[in-house]
Order: structure tokens, then C-alpha cells, then sequence
């Protein structure tokens, strides 16, 4: 059905091709599953499938690729559209109409289908994907998920004999994956269907795939072979994999149930070990203490933080390990940073090599902390996107407001635009300083059973702050980064290094620390849509919390309440002790910083360089820190490469890069995962460590359980707008079927969650 014969792809300005000897059949009904670390062409490579590489995106093809005997090279994309169906990264690129019914109709009408066929495959596809109960919603007023929904549903309608799916299930949540991939599995079994699709999370797609057609590295050739074979050779694999290594099963485990048939010695193994290692430690309370999880029998997982308001009680959470209480001079092993390993063995999550996270002031002694403007002001940021409830807009240049926001600027805005703030922010502890950074972080080495999850980055140097002159010519900013670099903890004592609670908790429970968030009551009306119901949480410095639950439950608009952009019906929000929506962005940037799900809405410039130039005067940061900080997360970006010719992952990973670059002191992520494959992951999971250690409040809004299992102290599960559940990370994820990871499953009843701690413990 497919057949490329000696391909290869350069695109215009690049030194060397993308993809390179593409040599390869893929028969009719197959599913077969492209599979390989970012960057590394697979985008490229589904592109040429479907005509949109060379016709759309320029460059040169080199050999041939031919669908249904059709050559792609001379039929465009619309010559191949009733034979090819293509659903990219990007589901807003592909929408034409407003409402998901006239979506779902929209290609059949072009390829000229009778209206009665139009109509019954649109109710089929309709309930295959679960969208009956959105057919007459706009669009624009769908999560993100539900977006990726239709667009799935609208190559579908069409009934094509080749489907190319772009990272299908990457904004999905974990139930919807697995609807989207039945359904896909059932075209290839009933009607065969032939479906090659790429996919970061193998977890997902591993198990119902005939081949896997492996891309190692860039400008390799890809190998064929099953799933089994290329999973023994692959430098990215899922837990299950990871854990099949681990134990030296032979042949590799794909499945959660092929595992646990095998999983009974190492479960005997386990069943007298705690696991403790490897994964998050206790976040600290409101009272500026550390909780301490004692190591329970039953090998209960920490306790997170005494400080959420959902229906799990303060007290629940506080005692449900028996944990003790330890102030911020505790020893280091009383309390680690997230995830943190035991330093003497260096055993943490482990991945495939990657270059050194070169001069890279996050990962030093504490964060580094900014040169604050003469007149008090610090950079705003443009990182908020736009709201939900129209993410479809087209681009359009954006005012220094907009960038702010992520709103645009009315004339009112206009009007009543305030003044420079004055005076230093809480984030910088009240103390102007600039950086002088000079860290050099040594990259993990590859551990073969890791799965793709990479050792905690070694501080060499220090990143010292020193006090700015007070006549220093600052140059405008643009008022993007919701933030400020600092080096120092809410009450200004400098933060610890890691292996330490954050050390601005305080010694003295009597003065306990402001949280960083609180939100009582908390309700929010989109249109028709009830977005929130009554939401109650608080969030406190050095804590890490995961918002979970289905598409369409909640979490975007909870995020972007706390970040200013939606204004509650009901209830009340206070980050930093200030109301966001009602408090000028020149404010809020000391407070918040959140990096969106489409990370275009941040990105500006015409290169690499110049958004990280642009990202280190907006923080005032020392040159260098943003950029040091995209090679860490994903090396192998060029400076001169515009932010459009990179894939979803890596344009995710700059956008993260300048928003970390101002160090917020609360730093909100949706879905900040998308994209990245299992060592790009780590390496944020490492960054992300750091900076809770640092005593930075982190909240991720995501569908990745493996990332939640690995990072965050607590869970929130959100449905319909209301919490369900808000407890420890182990205790909610363990309980549920639908976000326990892999090495829960495949090891419960006993509570471990990642292969690292499975690792840890054994040794």
C-alpha cells in the first residue's frame, strides 16, 4: 500500500538531509507505528505520505514514495485526499468549519458524497469517538482533547484507505486514547484500513501494533520489524519495556498483562522492600514544615502536603502514612527534592545519553536571581494563550498587553493600561540582584533499563546573585514572561541545594509561610458551559501538583484562572496574596508563569536565538540562560532555525525554556509533555525537580500518568468541573484504573510507580 523506495529529505538552508535511505514497504492493513526520539524525521516521514513534503513545505525529496500506486511527488495533496487521510500535530491547522458536526461532513462534501451517506457516517463517527454530545458545539469552545477528537473524526467520515496520524493520542486522556486506538484498530481488522502513525507515548500504541518502523537517529535509516524485535534495540521504550529489561525478560514484555504473567518472582522480590526511592517525596505544609513519610509496611507511598481544600480532608493528607514533621533544617535525607536519589549511588531515573545541560543556572545552588529595572519594574510575560474558548483564532501581530495576557487589547485596556510597577516583588525576596551564572551541568549517562528516563543533572558551579546598579540602562522589555528570576525563597533566604527542603521554610511553625495559591469555592460559566464547580485547593512553595482527568473536565480553565486570563462566577482566587484578574500584568509576572498548550501563542521571533535573546532581557537574565536551557531539554536545536520548522516537541520545549528563563515562583504547565519523547521528558522532569527544590509551586494539567507517577507529590482529579479526588500521588493514581502507570499495574497490589524505584530498591 505504501512503498519508499531510496527516500531522502532536505529542506531549504539545511546542511543535511532530515530523513535519509528510507527504504521500506508497508502493506494494506497494517498498523504500523513510527517510532523514534524527537527530531529525529518522523514528521518529515509522514509528510511524504501524504504530498505535504515537498509540495507544502518545501525542500527537496530525493527517490520515491508511492500510496496506492499513486506517486506523491507528482500527485499534490489534493490529488491523494480520497486515498490518504492526515491528521497532524497540530488538529487546529486542519479545521475549516465552526461546529464539529459540519467538520465531521466538511471532507465528504468535497469528495461529492450523496447526502444520505454524509449523514450515516457522520452519526457513526459521531458515537465511535464519543462527540454525540458535541455535534452542535463550536469548535473554538472545545478542550483541546475534544479537538484532537474531530479531527481524528473528520479523516475518518471520508473512509480513506491510508490514515497518517501525527501523535494522535497526545492530548488525550487515558480512556479517550483508548477509544480513538479501538476504533483505529477496528478499521484495520474490518476494513483494512492501513494506518501508519507516530507516537511518543508507546505505552499507549505499543500493544496494538503489527510493526514498528523504527527512526534511531537523525538521518538514519529506519528499521522494519515487530514490536518485540524493536523494542530490544530502540534507544525509547515504555515503562513496561524498561521493567522487562530490568528483569532480563526474554522476549520483552508489550502489554501490562504479558508482564504481570511474569511478574510474580520479582513481585516476591518486592513484597519486603518499601517503595520509597525514585519517587516524590513529602512537599512541605502551609506551616512552612516538612513532612517526613515514615516507611509503612505495606509500602504506602508518601504523604503530600496538609494543604489542598477538595474532598480530601487537610487531615486525611497530613496523616494517611503517620508522617512525622521536620522543620527546614532537617538532614538532607529527611527530605529530598522530588524524586530525588540517593547521591552515593546515583541511581534516579535513568535514560539514553544525551549532551550536557551546558551552563545552565537552573540546576546550580538555587536559582539565580534577576536584575530588577531602575524604576522596580520586571517583565511581563506573553505565555498565556488564548483562552479556551477561542483557540482557533488566527495569529495576529500582538501589543505588549497581548503578550502579557494572552488577551487582546481593547480600548479600555488601552485606557486604563497601568503605569510601570513599583517596588520588588515577592519572588526576589525584596531584593534587586543580577546574575552571574556560570553553571555547567553534566548530562546523565544511558542506562539500558531505564526507559528512557535520565539521571538528576550535578551542579559544578554556583550561580551567585549580586546587586544591580541602580543606574543600569535596562533595555524595554516586551512583557512576556509571567515571572521573575530569583534566587531566593518567598521570604527572601536563599534556596537550598538540592538533597535539601527549599529553604525558605520557615523554622518557626507559629510564622507560617504565605501559599502560593488558594482558591475557595471556585466556579466558572464558559457560555453554556459550566467550566468549574465549587473548586477548592491550595497550593504551597516546593510543592508539585498534577491536575488529572478527561477531556473537557476542567483543567485548562483552572489554570488560566490562576493565571488571570477567566474570571471566576463565584468564589475566590489569590495567587501571591493578589486576585490575578484584577491585578496589572506588570504585577503579576513576580507571581505566576504559564507555559500553554500551544506554545506558537509565546513564540514571535523569526529564530532560536532570537526568542532566547528576547526571553533573557525580558527576565533580565544572564545572557545565555534560556538558550543553555533549550539544549538541556532538547539538545540539537539550531540558533538560526525559525520556531515554525520545529515539531510540536521541540516548539513546546522553547516555549517552556523562555518561560522558565524568569524562574516563576509559581509555574503552571498544560499539558507540557505533548511531544517529547521519553529522554526530552526526563531531562524536564529534572528541571522541574529542581525548581520545586528551589521552593517554586509547580501545577501540571496533563494526561501523561507515567509523568505524574514520577514527578508530582499530589493528584487532582477533576470530572465535570468539581474535584473527585486530592490526595497523594500514590494513593489516588494506585486506586484508579484509568491513570494508574504501568509498573502499578503490572506490580499491584504492592504500590510502586516507576521503574526507578523498582530499580532503586533492588539495588
Amino acid at each position: 500500500m505504501i512503498r519508499f523506495e531510496n527516500v531522502s529529505v532536505t529542506y531549504d538552508g539545511a546542511s543535511e538531509p532530515t530523513v535519509r535511505g528510507v527504504d521500506l514497504t508497508i502493506p494494506e492493513g497494517e498498523l504500523v507505528l513510527l517510532a523514534g526520539p524527537s527530531g529525529v524525521g518522523k514528521s518529515t516521514l509522514l509528510g511524504t505520505v501524504s504530498g505535504l513534503v515537498p509540495h507544502f513545505t518545501g525542500g527537496t525529496l530525493r527517490g520515491r514514495v508511492t500510496v496506492a500506486g499513486r506517486d506523491t511527488r507528482t500527485h499534490k495533496p489534493r490529488e491523494l485526499s480520497d486515498v490518504v487521510g492526515t491528521v497532524g500535530q497540530d488538529p487546529l491547522s486542519h479545521f475549516v468549519t465552526d461546529t464539529v458536526e459540519e467538520e465531521l461532513a466538511y471532507g465528504m462534501e468535497s469528495l461529492g458524497l450523496a447526502p444520505e451517506v454524509m449523514r450515516r457516517r457522520v452519526e457513526e463517527t459521531l458515537d465511535l469517538l464519543g462527540l454525540a454530545a458535541l455535534r452542535d458545539r463550536p469548535i473554538a469552545t472545545l478542550s483541546g482533547g475534544q479537538q484532537q477528537r474531530v479531527a481524528i473524526g473528520s479523516v475518518l467520515t471520508p473512509h480513506p484507505r491510508v490514515l497518517v496520524l501525527d501523535e494522535p493520542t497526545s492530548a488525550l486522556d487515558p480512556a479517550a486514547a483508548e477509544e480513538v486506538l479501538a476504533v483505529l484498530l477496528r478499521l484495520v481488522h474490518d476494513l483494512g484500513t492501513t494506518v501508519l502513525l507516530a507516537e511518543h507515548r508507546l505505552e499507549r500504541v505499543l500493544q496494538y501494533a503489527d510493526q514498528v518502523a523504527l527512526l534511531p537517529s537523525p538521518g538514519t535509516p529506519p528499521l522494519l520489524g515487530t514490536p518485540a524485535d524493536m523494542m530490544s534495540v530502540s534507544p525509547v521504550y515504555p515503562p513496561v519495556v524498561a521493567l522487562g529489561r530490568l528483569a532480563h525478560w526474554t522476549p520483552l514484555p508489550l502489554t501490562v498483562r504479558d508482564a504481570r504473567r511474569r511478574a510474580t518472582d520479582l513481585r516476591e522480590r518486592l513484597a519486603v522492600l518499601t517503595p520509597t526511592g525514585g519517587k516524590p517525596q513529602a512537599a512541605p505544609t502551609t506551616a512552612g514544615t516538612w513532612t517526613t513519610p515514615t516507611a509503612p509496611a505495606t509500602g504506602t507511598g508518601p504523604t503530600a502536603p496538609a494543604t489542598g481544600t477538595g474532598p480530601a480532608s487537610t487531615a486525611s493528607r497530613a496523616t494517611t502514612a503517620g508522617p512525622a514533621t521536620a522543620t527546614a533544617t532537617a538532614s538532607a535525607t529527611a527530605a529530598r527534592p522530588t524524586n530525588a536519589t540517593d547521591p552515593a549511588t546515583g541511581e534516579d531515573p535513568a535514560s539514553t545519553a544525551s549532551p550536557a545541560i551546558a551552563a545552565d543556572p537552573m540546576t546550580a545552588d538555587g536559582p539565580a536571581t534577576a536584575a530588577a529595572h531602575p524604576t522596580g519594574t520586571t517583565p511581563v510575560s506573553a505565555d498565556a494563550p488564548a483562552t479556551p474558548a477561542d483557540p482557533a483564532t488566527p495569529p495576529t501581530p500582538v501589543s505588549e498587553h497581548t503578550r502579557a495576557t494572552g488577551v487582546p487589547t481593547t480600548t479600555a485596556d488601552a485606557t486604563n493600561a497601568p503605569g510601570p510597577a513599583t517596588g520588588v516583588g515577592p519572588a526576589s525576596g525584596g531584593t534587586p540582584a543580577a546574575v552571574t551564572a556560570t553553571a555547567a551541568v553534566t548530562a546523565p549517562a544511558a542506562d539500558p533499563s531505564s526507559g528512557g528516563e535520565a539521571v538528576e543533572p550535578t551542579p559544578s558551579a554556583i550561580v551567585s546573585p549580586s546587586p544591580a546598579p541602580a543606574t543600569r540602562p535596562v533595555a524595554a522589555p516586551r512583557w512576556r514572561l509571567f515571572g521573575k528570576l530569583t534566587g531566593r525563597g518567598r521570604d527572601g533566604s536563599r534556596a537550598k541545594t538540592p538533597g535539601q527542603p527549599p529553604a525558605h521554610a520557615p523554622t518557626d511553625p507559629a510564622t507560617p509561610a504565605p501559599p502560593a495559591a488558594e482558591v475557595h469555592a471556585l466556579s466558572v460559566r464558559r457560555g453554556h458551559v459550566q467550566a468549574l464547580r465549587r473548586i477548592g485547593l491550595t497550593l504551597v512553595a516546593g510543592e508539585t501538583v498534577a491536575l488529572m482527568g478527561r477531556n473537557g473536565a476542567g483543567k485548562s480553565t483552572l489554570l488560566s484562572t490562576l493565571v488571570g486570563l477567566v474570571e471566576p462566577s463565584a468564589g475566590t482566587v489569590e495567587v501571591g496574596g493578589v486576585t490575578p484578574h484584577r491585578t496589572s500584568p506588570r504585577d503579576l509576572v513576580r507571581r505566576v508563569g504559564l507555559v500553554p498548550q500551544e506554545p506558537r501563542d509565546l513564540l514571535y521571533a523569526d529564530t532560536v536565538a532570537g526568542e532566547c535573546a528576547a526571553a533573557d532581557r525580558d527576565a533580565q537574565a544572564e545572557p545565555g540562560t534560556c538558550r543553555a536551557l533549550v539544549s538541556g531539554l532538547l539538545p540539537g536545536i539550531a540558533d538560526d532555525v525559525h520556531p515554525r520548522d520545529l515539531s510540536e516537541g521541540q516548539r513546546l520545549t522553547l516555549a517552556l525554556a523562555v518561560v522558565l528563563t524568569a524562574r516563576p515562583p509559581l509555574l503552571l504547565l498544560d499539558e507540557p509533555t505533548r511531544g517529547l519523547d521519553y529522554a526530552a521528558k526526563a531531562r524536564l522532569v529534572a528541571v522541574l525537580r529542581e525548581l520545586a527544590a528551589a521552593g517554586h509551586a509547580i501545577v501540571l494539567a496533563t494526561h501523561d500518568v507515567e509523568l505524574a507517577a514520577e514527578l508530582a507529590h499530589r493528584v487532582v482529579l477533576l470530572a465535570e468541573g468539581e474535584v473527585i479526588a486530592d490526595g497523594p500521588t500514590a494513593e489516588v493514581v494506585v486506586s484508579s484504573p484509568s491513570f494508574a502507570p504501568q509498573v502499578t499495574k503490572i506490580l499491584a497490589p504492592q504500590e510502586w510507580l516507576t521503574v526507578a524505584q523498582v530499580r532503586e530498591a533492588l539495588a
